[in-house]
């Protein structure tokens, strides 16, 4: 090649000219490119509020929700089927243990119980005569004046009597026994709720004729979720609100706590008591209860939002620096108040998300405000 000659020089210069400006071009594209691509990927992040976990002091308070019922409560049924003839309580009266309620007509069991007592008092002569005749034919039989099979007759007549007599008295306490079930008793102290049948009706034999509750107190059956279990024991006093009555306030006492909980909902069965022996709260009340539990300090603690449940397992998301997030399992103590006891899972360095978890998932990129610990 003759380098001397314009022309080739001409054609070198045009070269390296055009090549510088295809490399630009190139190389501004790709800027371009990766500035969009930085773009998108800001565009892309998920934007979240999150916090650092906050160690200090809580006092548990757990809320709780039941009904109260009577502390007794039955059914009262007729002995024997008849029509009611008395009356004596109506809704609404206290009544005492073995107060007679109502009264049945009596008249056909007083006759049978009449007639089953003639049967005793027959079955009670024939008794006497072959137990006299028994013994004037064991004095005959010893001076040879009778045979032994005549004394074994007079032994058998005998028996005989007394088995009838035996029969007659069980018909006559069975008879007395109808007689008596024609009062219908009370068999606890407490006050009539229902009255099912009025004077005049017929009441089969079995049917219910008053539900009676015993409301001197009063209990309440609730579940206690397993985050709220510690601290909670037989013997602990706690405060009552009753929403349909102004929010009155009373206090009870759990009597009742299960050892054991109950699955898969892992809540443990509890009853509260409260005593009514005013008279001022009703059965089937709803009420709000409230557990005060010792103060726990220093214990780490997360907002109550930032909890989510996977497989039956309460996790969180946390976030680095580079806003890649993580998923983390928690073991958890109390709930409540819109805050959650940490026991593992987290620490305070943790940058824990609080708000938006609905739209992320683990490996996911997110924007937040990169402030530190409060």
């Amino acid at each position: 090649m003759n380098w001397h000659d314009k022309r080739v020089k001409y054609g070198i210069i045009v070269t390296v000219v055009l090549f510088a400006i295809i490399a630009f071009q190139i190389a501004n594209k790709l800027i371009v490119a990766r500035n969009k691509a930085n773009q998108a990927s800001k565009a892309n992040a998920v934007a979240v509020e999150t916090a650092f976990p906050k160690k200090g002091t809580i006092n548990p308070v757990i809320r709780l929700t039941g009904s109260l019922e009577p502390i007794w409560q039955a059914d009262v049924a007729a002995k024997v089927a008849g029509r009611l003839e008395q009356v004596h309580v109506d809704v609404g009266t206290q009544v005492a243990k073995g107060q007679v309620l109502a009264v049945l007509e009596s008249n056909e069991l007083s006759a049978s119980a009449n007639s089953a007592m003639g049967s005793v008092y027959d079955t009670r002569a024939s008794l006497a005569q072959a137990e006299t005749t028994l013994e004037r034919y064991k004095k005959l039989y010893s001076t040879g004046a009778i045979s032994k099979q005549t004394l074994d007759n007079a032994q058998f007549t005998r028996d005989m009597a007394a088995g009838k007599l035996s029969a007659a008295e069980g018909l006559y306490a069975n008879a007395e026994s109808k007689v008596n079930g024609t009062e219908v008793i009370a068999p606890q102290a407490g006050r009539i709720i229902k009255r099912y049948y009025q004077e005049g009706y017929y009441a089969p034999v079995g049917s219910a004729l008053f539900n009676i509750a015993d409301i001197s107190s009063l209990t309440l059956k609730m579940n206690i979720p397993e985050g709220q279990i510690g601290g909670v024991s037989e013997g602990l006093v706690c405060h009552l609100e009753i929403p349909s009555l102004d929010n009155k306030k009373v206090d009870g006492i759990i009597t009742k706590l299960a050892t054991v909980a109950d699955l898969p909902a892992r809540t443990f069965a509890a009853e509260v008591t409260v005593d009514n022996s005013n008279n001022q709260l009703r059965g089937g009340l709803s009420a709000n209860v409230f557990l005060n539990l010792a103060p726990k300090n220093n214990v780490l603690t997360i907002p109550q939002d930032a909890i989510i449940m996977r497989e039956d397992q309460r996790t969180v998301f946390v976030v680095d620096d580079q806003g890649k997030v993580t998923r983390r399992v928690l073991d958890t103590g109390y709930i409540g108040g819109g805050i959650v006891e940490v026991l593992s899972g987290i620490t305070e360095n943790d940058r824990v998300i609080i708000s938006g978890q609905n739209r992320i998932r683990e490996g996911s990129k997110v924007s937040f405000d990169k402030g530190g610990k409060n």
